[in-house]
């Protein structure tokens, strides 16, 4: 059973997915994939689980950031330091449709869960593998984080002001990027298996199953032209802060009440409507802003007229006066915005459901489910389970298995430096 519950109405309601990694990237595609109906079920290590349950711990002993990124999964302790919690893994294996994992290269073989014994114990399961520099390559045994892999795949060097160093997105993108290809490929190598047997066609080898998923490539494959027009143009764009390079004006600006908007008037068709909302028919009418390319060299007199405008009015005001000028514009939200906002709400992207938040039940808004299929989120279930919550279920009830979790036998002592136990480096 899913920790959802029983729910045919989700289209992935019937596959069995086993998670093995940590951190962000493999556990986004269990997410996504758990979200749709797939039961999946969440390997940790005795005693401290996936590392990602301290994450940004503010209270307890379960992050908000787990919480959510493992809602909706099944938390089963297993010792794969021992044969018998290696055989567990196997005998659930067996059972599943795909696999999905993010540690680095070579470390599942030496557990003893390498290609050859899951083909053998299922012929037909998906892998999806998530690491750094892919299963191949000379960079592939090298380890490494979403971090490293947005600078190699070209987006950090894009990031912040031109006069500063690279920033940083303020959160795992790369990883979120890798997690989304990975149950991509799930899905894709799954819906093949189907329809090659509803034709009675051949299955495909064990190979042509793994998805292999390299965290830079994931972010190398968002980059838009960033190669090509380098290849073709021999351009090497710039970081340019607010603004996106070649497009005019589009930026954030302030407002008269210290707050920021977010303004996207660079469409040909927009940009006379928003040069006289913003009273300056004279730039709307200027032939040399005509064109985006035009615009662009000249974003600095743009931007500066804008904010001339921007600072003489409330955040709520220049945003009703650009939304009746038909000006897409925007606020930028926190998180107290996003939470009571009527867009958000009206579509069940802020769903609140009980939290153990450091020994209180509290009621706690959890992001909804993307995409959304009819008109609202899809309810979320279970949120991300305590460390071995469904252990018992899995081991005993579902494999028939002697249980290892914590009310069926003493708990096991965990080893920080045994690499089975203790902390891993992942993708």
């Amino acid at each position: 059973m899913n920790a959802a519950g029983p729910d045919r109405e989700r289209p992935l309601a019937g596959l069995r997915v086993v998670e093995l990694g940590n951190f962000i990237a493999a556990p986004t595609a269990g997410r996504l994939l758990a979200d749709f109906g797939a039961e999946v079920v969440k390997i940790e290590r005795p005693r401290t689980g996936d590392e990602l349950r301290n994450w940004r711990l503010y209270a307890g002993d379960t992050s908000m950031l787990y919480r959510t990124i493992n809602r909706g999964k099944l938390s089963v302790e297993l010792d794969l330091r021992t044969q018998e919690g290696r055989d567990t893994v196997l005998d659930l294996v067996a059972r599943s449709d795909a696999l999905v994992e993010n540690f680095r290269p070579g470390t599942l073989d030496r557990w003893g869960l390498d290609a050859a014994t899951l083909e053998r114990v299922n012929p037909e399961l998906v892998v999806a593998r998530v690491s750094a520099f892919g299963q191949t390559g000379p960079l592939s045994a090298r380890p490494g984080f979403a971090a490293v892999a947005e600078a190699f795949g070209g987006m950090r060097e894009l990031v912040g002001e031109a006069d500063r160093p690279p920033a940083r997105v303020g959160v795992s993108i790369g990883d979120s990027i890798a997690g989304l290809y990975a149950a991509f490929g799930v899905v894709m190598s799954l819906f093949d298996r189907e329809q090659r047997r509803r034709l009675a066609a051949p299955p495909v080898g064990p190979a042509a199953r793994h998805i292999d998923v390299a965290l830079h490539e994931a972010v190398f494959s968002m980059m838009e032209s960033l190669v090509p027009d380098y290849s073709a143009h021999d351009v090497l764009r710039e970081r340019t802060g607010g603004r996106m390079e070649g497009i005019a004006p589009s930026n954030a600006y302030r407002c008269a009440d210290g707050q920021s908007v977010v303004v996207a008037g660079n469409a040909d068709g927009i940009f006379g409507r928003y040069m006289r909302a913003i009273g300056r028919p004279d730039l709307a009418e200027d032939p040399g802003l005509a064109r985006n390319a035009q615009r662009w060299e000249r974003r600095e007199e743009l931007d500066g007229a804008i904010e001339a405008w921007t600072g003489t009015l409330d955040r709520a005001e220049v945003l009703a006066r650009l939304e009746e000028a038909g000006v897409p514009a925007g606020p930028i939200y926190q998180a107290d915005d996003i939470v009571a906002d009527e867009q958000y709400l009206a579509r069940d992207m802020v769903q609140w459901r009980p939290v153990d938040v450091g020994g209180t039940t509290r009621e706690v808004a959890f992001p909804g489910i993307v995409p959304v299929l009819g008109e609202r989120s899809l309810p979320l279930g279970q949120v991300g389970p305590d460390l071995g919550e469904h252990t018992h279920q899995v081991v005993a009830g579902l494999l028939g298995r002697p249980c290892p979790c914590r009310a069926c036998a003493p708990e096991a002592e965990c080893d920080p430096a045994d690499p089975a136990t203790g902390p891993q480096e992942t993708a």
